[in-house]
């Protein structure tokens, strides 16, 4: 199991290579956690979605297309393969390498104090997702129910329960419940978003690495409180936020609380359920 992973605020999924999907914490909350892990490499894609955030992008690794990215003065990334990297990282005994990599709340505030970035929000910030107010609380419109969503990756299998006493979606996956490594308990979300979009291997890689086309937009569908509203989303720039819109125009409402997003091939969305 991840370890820290329930403290991220948002979860991102997308598909690596081999059908093998890699998932990105984006947190807010992490000063009490001592471990965060495993880390695994970067790639090019996750980049522009962590730039949504104007966060700062830590990972053990890249592919050969992330690197120019990467090397970009915009783009504030912490990396485990930096000659830095063993004041920011550590590995356990017990697990293999490079699965055993992990980092903590210490070792990315020593990143950040390495690299001189800066903790604050740019001054042209806009949050990419709109949640409703404090009071108030998302009821989807329309009779349709879904209280059990499936993305559609084929290897790790991953699926949602909703459990309408919390009012969560609780995470499964390789037929199981997903576990937090530190708090034992299984991850839950109020939101959870499934996005498809255009994707193949880059041509000519003999490694299968993913050319996802995240800036084209495409269908996008969200679950929350049991139902279900059908749009689109958009990302009109690499580092611009990506935005959910009804089919009417309009930007959906998140209720507040963790959100969950999985950016889904398109040529998987047999594999996409929910009911």
């Amino acid at each position: 199991p991840q370890a820290g992973i329930a403290n991220a605020g948002v979860v991102y999924e997308a598909p690596v290579e081999g059908g093998i999907t890699r998932l990105m914490g984006v947190f807010e909350d992490y000063d009490n956690l001592e471990k965060i892990g495993s880390v695994r490499s970067c790639r090019d894609y996750y980049i522009f979605y962590a730039s949504g955030f104007d966060a700062i992008y830590t990972h053990y690794g890249q592919s050969a297309y992330a690197l120019p990215f990467l090397e970009l003065p915009e783009v504030n990334n912490i990396s485990g393969l930096a000659g830095y990297g063993d004041q920011v990282f550590y590995r356990t005994t017990d697990r293999k390498s490079p699965h055993n990599a992990y980092t903590s709340f210490e070792g990315i505030q020593k990143g950040i104090e390495i690299n001189g970035y800066s903790q604050e929000y740019a001054e042209d910030f806009q949050p990419g997702y709109a949640f409703c107010g404090v009071d108030d609380e998302v009821e989807l419109p329309g009779e349709t129910e879904a209280n059990v969503v499936k993305p559609g990756y084929f290897l790790n299998e991953p699926w949602f329960e909703y459990n309408p006493e919390d009012k969560l979606y609780y995470r499964f996956q390789y037929g199981d419940k997903q576990i937090d490594e530190l708090t034992g308990e299984q991850l839950t979300f109020e939101n959870v978003v499934v996005c498809f979009a255009d994707m193949d291997a880059y041509a000519g890689d003999s490694h299968d690495v993913q050319e996802v086309q995240y800036i084209k937009g495409g269908d996008a569908y969200l679950f929350t409180r049991g139902g279900v509203q059908v749009g689109r989303w958009e990302k009109t720039y690499p580092t611009n936020p990506l935005k959910l819109y009804t089919k009417s125009g309009e930007e959906m409402t998140l209720n507040r609380g963790k959100t969950y997003f999985a950016l889904v091939d398109n040529d998987e969305l047999s594999n996409f359920s929910y009911q």
